[in-house]
């Protein structure tokens, strides 16, 4: 049960994670750690070429080390289809976040609603892997139903408990993406 719980709780974590790099009026420096860029001959995360800093809540900046990067670092900005352009001051590159149209909030709403979806399709395969290996288990160590019974029930109930936080998480950024 505890492996199971540790699998479920790493589907939520990664779901976090996704939802986190959804622009949202704010700045927020996770919303461009996942940018990769084309830096000594192969991707890059954007948080290890400089430091991401965020010196008021509609900018985010980034102080680059090598500044044979900067171009590769627009580029890629760009190129993450979050609708940031970035301003270039020698080797720091501000990032003003602009206001969010509603039609861009609905949308952005719709994805994290997708993300939470993968996420209960996860919850869900790691649910069928458990109660298909107790199922294998009762007929070689020939568990009572009762026992199998009992943990298919703790089995959905701790599905049921992570699929309910991926809501209430879910819930939690739709009304920050809304909120203006």
């Amino acid at each position: 049960m505890d492996d199971l719980e540790k699998k479920m709780q790493s589907t939520i974590g990664f779901f976090e994670k996704e939802l986190n790099s959804l622009r949202t009026s704010r700045a927020n420096p996770s919303m461009v750690n996942h940018i990769l860029v084309e830096a000594y001959g192969s991707k890059t995360p954007i948080d290890q070429l400089g430091n991401i800093s965020i010196p008021d809540p509609s900018t985010i900046t980034l102080q680059v080390w090598d500044a044979s990067l900067i171009k590769n670092i627009e580029n890629a900005i760009l190129e993450s289809n979050l609708g940031l352009n970035p301003q270039i001051d020698g080797q720091l590159i501000r990032l003003p976040i602009p206001k969010l149209s509603e039609e861009r909030r609905k949308e952005l709403t719709k994805i994290a609603s997708e993300y939470a979806e993968n996420s209960k399709i996860t919850i869900r395969n790691i649910r069928r892997e458990f109660i298909d290996d107790n199922k294998r288990k009762t007929k070689e160590e020939n568990l009572s139903e009762d026992e199998l019974k009992k943990i298919l029930n703790d089995i959905q109930k701790i599905t049921d408990n992570n699929i309910n936080e991926i809501d209430r998480i879910l819930e939690e950024k739709k009304k920050d993406i809304l909120k203006v």
